[in-house]
């Protein structure tokens, strides 16, 4: 059995655009239409895994879909890694904090860098260079804590303008 350009095509755009259990079962019930051979022939001629058919075709014997597990891949926040990362960093940027000039906001700003909190975590609270993130993932843990690095305004001295006096009048 042959399928048609057209066909193909329907059955590989819609099982792109179909994710998971949802896309198994879409597949398992196209190979059953097929009739025999049709894992094979849907092998061949789509591409599709024959794995993954086979969970398809398992997932609606049984009734039950099979759950993913995506949240369980990929790589691993840095606090995982660190426990005590968080709390080491508001404790050197604490320190160096004030709140907003105009209580506009509650941010926290800070004088100090993510370059320079990272250092500090290496000089006071014996973190390795290899061990600790980028100073780049740092500041994002510190805006995630509330700090922002900003140099906080001081207030301005009055400029001294000299007075006219009376003799200088005319």
């Amino acid at each position: 059995m042959e399928l048609s350009k057209g066909v193909k095509e329907l059955l590989l755009k819609t099982a792109k655009d179909l994710k998971g259990s949802t896309r198994r079962m879409f597949m398992a019930r196209t190979v059953q239409a097929l009739g025999e051979g049709g894992q094979r022939l849907a092998e061949r001629e789509l591409g599709w895994n024959r794995g993954t058919i086979r969970k398809g075709m398992h997932e609606a014997s049984q009734g039950i879909a099979c759950v993913d597990g995506f949240r369980l891949r990929g790589r691993k926040r840095s606090e995982e890694h660190l426990p005590h990362l968080l709390r080491d960093l508001t404790a050197i940027v604490d320190s160096q904090s004030q709140a907003d000039p105009q209580f506009r906001t509650t941010r926290l700003y800070t004088r100090l860098t993510a370059t320079e909190v990272r250092r500090q975590l290496i000089a006071q609270k014996g973190y390795t260079d290899e061990e600790l993130p980028t100073a780049e993932t740092i500041g994002a843990k510190l805006n995630m804590l509330g700090y922002y690095p900003k140099k906080v305004a001081k207030s301005q001295p009055q400029k001294n303008v000299p007075r006219p006096t009376p003799s200088l009048r005319k």
